[in-house]
């Protein structure tokens, strides 16, 4: 009974709220917050960071161009390449940089350590009445939920002085590491009958070696396992103002609401199978073309990703995932960096033969595009299509590839609400016309 008047309410609901496309046009709505040309539509200004993916002519059309990612006006290539002498805290020299807008002197970076570490421990009956009493079955529901209760912690929650908004971002950016494991390891114990392992965090180590650390039962990791994951913190740690969950910090941080509201908010919108679930979506659609082809021969393999394109199998929406990206066209500056980084793990872990399979994936993708839709299109793998390898790799848990995103943008977020209430300091409110059924607009 329950169930047919909820059905009759969705039909009610469907006749009364349909708009077709045509009204869409007529009426130049900038769906999404999208041109026509696919750009996205200028609503800010930001120094924390930018993307570069393509030109436009004097038509409008876009021009395909090799990728280019900046943090604070240093490309992502060339930080990496100076970190990369340097091995350790490479993540932590990146959350200074994008909140605080240069690279840490040796000093700097000491202090700034210091000040994470004196953060990063959780109460422990915060612990118990939070994370473990209640846990979801969804980690990023859960660390939703972590980061509004650490409200209550909080003696000043609602102040958004410049001095409490950065004492309240070192504070969540030093316990999320924790945060994120916990809720890991009492969702597993809850729901998946497993053992409950909670390891404190240790004061000498990196952001991604307490990650490692704290994950495995039995804390061991390699160099080379803390390095990679290192990179890629770096590598999602910042992308500009106008993806989906940065612009939910600007959107909520200008009504001035406290910091937990507003990251519980970006978590939310990361958490989005259409912005941050992406990873998780490449290894489902590996394991389906395992299961359906001989994915080490290149020719059933190719016919296999063509079907997938043609919207004949896997989950039928035409994508191959970790391939093509709203903004980048030639290349993916993060995959380029990701993929070097995958084959030197891929040889430790002697999975070369796996790694090739991901290289193939995008090759034949690049070719499939060219075959179906012209020479002219562009289509390039995404730091999606690796970073899910690399994290099988590393013995990650599927359920905390999006958990692991989230905890790379939070500095990211964190510095964008900053600049939102202390620079551009405008309440948010875009426009919606109402009209009737004919498409027509109400005065």
């Amino acid at each position: 009974m329950k169930s047919d008047f909820i059905n009759e309410l969705g039909v009610m609901f469907i006749e009364n709220n349909s708009i077709s496309d045509d009204i869409y046009n007529k009426l130049n709505v900038k769906r999404g917050l999208r041109n026509k040309n696919g750009t996205g539509v200028l609503v800010g200004l930001t120094k924390i960071g930018s993307v570069l993916g393509y030109s436009i002519d004097k038509d409008g059309k876009k021009i395909p161009a090799e990728g280019e990612l900046y943090y604070r006006g240093i490309p992502i290539k060339k930080l990496v390449a100076q970190f990369k002498k340097e091995k350790t805290f490479c993540f932590e020299k990146t959350i200074f940089l994008l909140l605080f807008g240069k690279v840490p002197s040796n000093f700097e970076l000491k202090m700034f350590i210091s000040t994470l570490k004196e953060y990063q421990n959780l109460p422990d009956e915060f612990i118990e009445d939070f994370i473990l009493r209640k846990p979801s079955t969804d980690i990023m529901n859960q660390l939703q939920r972590s980061v509004l209760c650490l409200y209550t912690l909080d003696e000043n929650p609602d102040d958004v002085s410049l001095s409490n908004l950065i004492d309240q971002s070192l504070n969540l950016i030093a316990k999320f590491p924790s945060l994120l494991v916990y809720c890991y390891q009492a969702c597993n114990y809850k729901h998946f009958n497993k053992s409950l392992i909670i390891h404190n965090p240790v004061e000498e180590y990196s952001i991604a070696q307490n990650i490692l650390h704290m994950l495995r039962s039995d804390n061991q990791f390699t160099e080379l396992e803390a390095e990679v994951l290192d990179l890629i913190l770096v590598i999602h740690a910042e992308h500009g103002g106008g993806n989906n969950s940065t612009f939910t910090s600007h959107v909520v941080s200008s009504t001035r609401t406290d910091t937990y509201s507003s990251i519980s908010a970006s978590i939310g919108a990361l958490k989005g199978p259409m912005h941050g679930g992406a990873n998780s979506m490449v290894t489902k659609m590996v394991e389906d073309i395992k299961k359906n082809t001989d994915p080490y021969n290149e020719v059933r393999l190719k016919e296999y990703l063509k079907k997938i394109f043609n919207k004949e199998t896997f989950d039928k929406k035409g994508r191959i995932y970790g391939m093509g990206h709203a903004v980048y066209t030639i290349s993916d500056p993060r995959a380029v960096l990701l993929k070097k980084k995958a084959y030197e793990l891929a040889k430790e872990k002697n999975a070369l033969e796996e790694f090739e399979l991901f290289s193939n994936i995008e090759k034949l993708t690049k070719e499939i595009g060219k075959e179906l839709k012209g020479d002219k299109f562009e289509i390039c793998a995404n730091v999606d299509l690796y970073s899910g390898f690399v994290y099988k790799l590393l013995n990650i848990p599927q359920n905390i590839f999006t958990p692991l995103f989230a905890l790379s943008r939070i500095a990211s977020w964190n510095a964008h609400r900053m600049e939102q209430i202390l620079v551009d300091k405008k309440l948010i409110r875009p426009a919606y016309k109402a009209i009737d059924e004919n498409g027509n607009v109400f005065l």
